[in-house]
């Protein structure tokens, strides 16, 4: 076979594959030639080849071409192959660039965030964060973002073996308060520190989830409260909102 012919056919099979994805129960091999507008034999062909590789199988009582199971298998293994970093870093880059400020990925371990990704924006913010520290949950907006999103039974051994220690008077420290403070943050799909962890610096947080829902990890703007006041944060809102599901959707969560 030629290679122009090659191209052809592997086009064929890959608009094949797109026509039987989009009908649940399945195409005939007329239905598929008659909207491909191509004979029935090479449709044939070409279905027997995917057929014979499992990215397509026969219902045997209808006769219908349906999606295989080796999709799955392959969409297994490209989620499992996605780097967090890697896929999350066009998205913090242009964070960085609309807003100037500092930009931050982390992921929970053993009850507190690590920042495995920052940028520092092109505005001067003295901050403690560092890539590879770690720091708590319950006063960060990325700690409390991850929180509202875990079972109930990880929030409450994390509060009984870390505490709610001060970091500033600004510090949610009454479990009560904090746990209702959780299921808003759940409910409005951001999670703010208002210098709950450093005097002068705000932030805002969203979740990021994973292909089975799970969270996996969060994003944050930090900036000096003289510059991230309540009017910035509530402009600043939706953006993130749409930042958190974008890189959701690169880990391949289904919203």
């Amino acid at each position: 076979m030629d290679r122009e012919n090659m191209v052809k056919s592997v086009s064929r099979a890959l608009d094949i594959i797109n026509l039987v994805s989009m009908k649940k129960g399945g195409l005939g091999v007329t239905e598929i030639a008659n909207q491909m507008d191509i004979n029935k034999s090479s449709v044939y062909r070409i279905l027997s080849t995917l057929v014979q590789y499992g990215y397509i199988e026969q219902d045997k009582g209808t006769e219908r071409y349906k999606l295989g199971y080796q999709f799955l298998e392959v969409s297994s293994r490209l989620l499992e192959s996605l780097d967090l970093r890697i896929e999350a870093k066009p998205f913090l880059q242009e964070l960085e660039k609309e807003t100037n400020e500092v930009i931050h990925l982390v992921v929970y371990d053993q009850g507190e965030v690590v920042y495995i990704e920052k940028l520092d924006g092109n505005e001067a913010l003295r901050m403690h964060s560092k890539v590879g520290k770690r720091a708590p949950m319950h006063c960060t907006s990325v700690g409390k973002a991850i929180l509202a999103h875990l079972p109930s039974e990880i929030v409450q051994e994390i509060i009984e073996r870390k505490g709610l220690p001060v970091h500033t008077d600004k510090t949610i420290t009454d479990i009560n308060v904090f746990i209702e403070e959780l299921k808003e943050v759940k409910r409005k799909g951001f999670a703010l520190d208002l210098e709950e962890n450093e005097y002068g610096i705000t932030c805002i947080a969203v979740p990021i989830l994973d292909h089975l829902g799970k969270v996996a990890a969060a994003v944050s703007i930090s900036g000096p409260t003289i510059r991230m006041t309540e009017a910035r944060l509530i402009e600043l809102e939706p953006r993130m909102i749409e930042i958190g599901k974008l890189i959701s959707a690169r880990l391949g969560f289904i919203n």
